[in-house]
């Protein structure tokens, strides 16, 4: 059985533990932001190694084949399959900050924001890949709520961002360069150098992005269920939810805490049109 995302959602399920302080106390190195334990938690799904004996090479045995770090995304990809961004907050009506990247429908290979490991993973044989947002609700050092949303149920086309994007940079460097203002190329939305007498500051535009909480933006068909001790949902397209194999689906199915059902969602790229799309659901 190959690791993929609905074989972590029956981790998760049959693991039965949101409390992210009482679970760490198996690791034996030691994290203790609640951001970087909700990724190892997500990992520890994957993987399905929850109850593994915890030490700092069990999440590189495999599994994965590109682990991230602080400043460059995705998370998480498993080896030759999906890759996840994940995000904590604190409250279901907080937006998430995506930094300098704009929301993602899938995970581009040619894209300048991922590192030359990312770009060679799989051997290089890759033009882009599915991505997953992971989005948890953490307080007190316990999991709340946990979304699950596929980049492609999310995030319009790149071309629509990096349209607008590129539009603002050239406006910026147009500007620059009517001011006769000393600037440097760059992948931000400009620079400018010698700001002062002395020149020795430098001046930096960068473009921040951040999108709407995917339990806001699907309110329409998912409520968050908030009398229990965690809930679960995770919703991709229809053509994502057959393309898992059938006896992983069929064994998440058979979990009496899981719901799995068809929902129609707006296309990301055409609010006017409906797409279909996989919603499924754990509670306890």
């Amino acid at each position: 059985m190959c690791p993929n995302l609905l074989t972590a959602i029956k981790n998760i399920a049959e693991f039965k533990n949101n409390d992210l302080k009482d679970y760490f106390a198996s690791y034996q190195i030691r994290v203790n932001q609640v951001g970087e334990q909700l990724e190892f938690y997500i990992r520890d799904a994957i993987c399905g190694s929850f109850t593994s004996n915890k030490d700092e090479l069990i999440h590189s045995r495999g599994t994965f084949s590109y682990l991230g770090n602080q400043n460059n995304g995705p998370d998480v990809i498993i080896t030759n399959g999906d890759a996840f961004e994940i995000k904590k907050i604190q409250n279901l009506k907080a937006s998430l900050a995506l930094n300098n990247s704009f929301p993602k429908d899938r995970l581009y290979r040619d894209d300048h924001r991922i590192t030359e490991e990312c770009r060679n993973i799989d051997g290089g044989n890759w033009t882009s890949k599915e991505i997953f947002y992971v989005i948890g609700v953490a307080t007190k050092s316990k999991i709340n709520h946990l979304f699950i949303v596929h980049g492609r149920c999310y995030a319009a086309e790149r071309a629509v961002y990096e349209t607008k994007s590129d539009r603002l940079k050239q406006g910026i460097d147009i500007f620059f360069n009517n001011e006769g203002w000393d600037t440097t190329k760059t992948t931000e939305l400009g620079r400018i150098n010698k700001m002062d007498p002395l020149g020795i500051t430098n001046f930096r535009i960068r473009g921040m992005w951040e999108i709407e909480n995917p339990v806001r933006v699907f309110s329409y068909i998912y409520k968050v269920y908030e009398k229990g001790s965690f809930s679960l949902a995770a919703l991709m397209t229809k053509q994502k939810y057959d393309s898992f194999p059938q006896e992983d689906r069929a064994a998440l199915e058979t979990i009496k805490e899981v719901k799995s059902k068809t929902v129609e969602v707006k296309n990301p790229n055409n609010p006017a049109q409906l797409m279909q799309a996989q919603l499924i659901t754990l509670v306890w």
